[in-house]
């Protein structure tokens, strides 16, 4: 898992001023790693293939790309951010990994068409303003046959348990409209078949955070939020937090929200 924070305007400086992700359900690695490892075995790497992940953050996929494709196959990660670029390369130079990376962005991936066997995009669409266009490109980057998974959050799927439920909608509508694009998890598959891409198969994972957090960093600030723009009172808010403590404290707590990841194919 990626311990780096996401910058708002990492993949699109159009999009909101987004203070959520599922990064900050810290709890909630196991089930990243379980889809990754979904992800990994749905793209089925061969030695001697191309294979691209675009959003490569601090690149330990792309380094997993490279051992898979070997010596004759090339892995590549595409990240705007210059910072994480950096990271990525020492990473990689420091495993001996010929995983390569680029700057490039979701909507301009450095690469001509029909390079790839395989693309990577993960937790990348829910911060775009024109996720049509990101689409597209990676339908433009593969090669015919060549397969993608394209992973992300459904931000209405979220659970805060226990708590007031007008309260509680408030609070995670407040998470919705905090989000460039927060449903993006159940239009993935909408998107990749526009793009001209077949879809082969679909897996999800709920993100359930561990209760030991409480409440957590996330509730915490989004409740600030809907405290800020006049949805909750900060009564309802406090109430709101003490009765998810009381729920670490029993036991009766639930936080989570569901991650889509979509395998898809380029028609010959």
């Amino acid at each position: 898992m990626d311990t780096y924070s996401l910058r708002p305007d990492r993949f699109d400086s159009a999009g909101q001023d987004q203070l959520v992700d599922v990064r900050d359900l810290q709890a909630t690695l196991p089930g990243i790693r379980r889809l990754r490892t979904w992800a990994h075995d749905a793209l089925a790497l061969q030695p001697g293939e191309h294979a691209v992940d675009v959003g490569s953050g601090t690149g330990s996929e792309v380094i997993a790309f490279a051992d898979a494709v070997g010596p004759t196959g090339e892995a590549v990660g595409v990240e705007p951010d210059p910072h994480l670029l950096a990271s990525a390369e020492r990473r990689a130079s420091q495993l001996g990994s010929r995983a390569k990376f680029h700057s490039g962005d979701a909507y301009g991936i450095p690469f001509g068409a029909d390079t790839f066997d395989a693309v990577l995009c993960e937790r990348v669409f829910q911060h775009l303003t024109a996720p049509a266009r990101a689409a597209n490109e990676i339908a433009r980057v593969l090669r015919p046959g060549g397969r993608a998974v394209v992973v992300d959050v459904d931000w209405d799927t979220a659970i805060v348990h226990p708590g007031d439920r007008q309260v509680v909608r408030q609070v995670l509508d407040t998470l919705v409209s905090a989000t460039t694009n927060p449903l993006s998890g159940r239009r993935l598959p909408g998107l990749l078949t526009q793009a001209g891409l077949v879809i082969d198969d679909i897996g999800s994972h709920a993100l359930v955070q561990d209760r030991s957090v409480g409440p957590g960093s996330l509730v915490t600030r989004i409740s600030a939020m809907a405290v800020a723009r006049g949805s909750i009172t900060e009564a309802q808010r406090d109430q709101l937090l003490d009765d998810l403590e009381r729920g670490a404290d029993s036991g009766d707590i639930h936080l989570s929200v569901t991650m889509f990841a979509v395998l898809a194919h380029k028609p010959h």
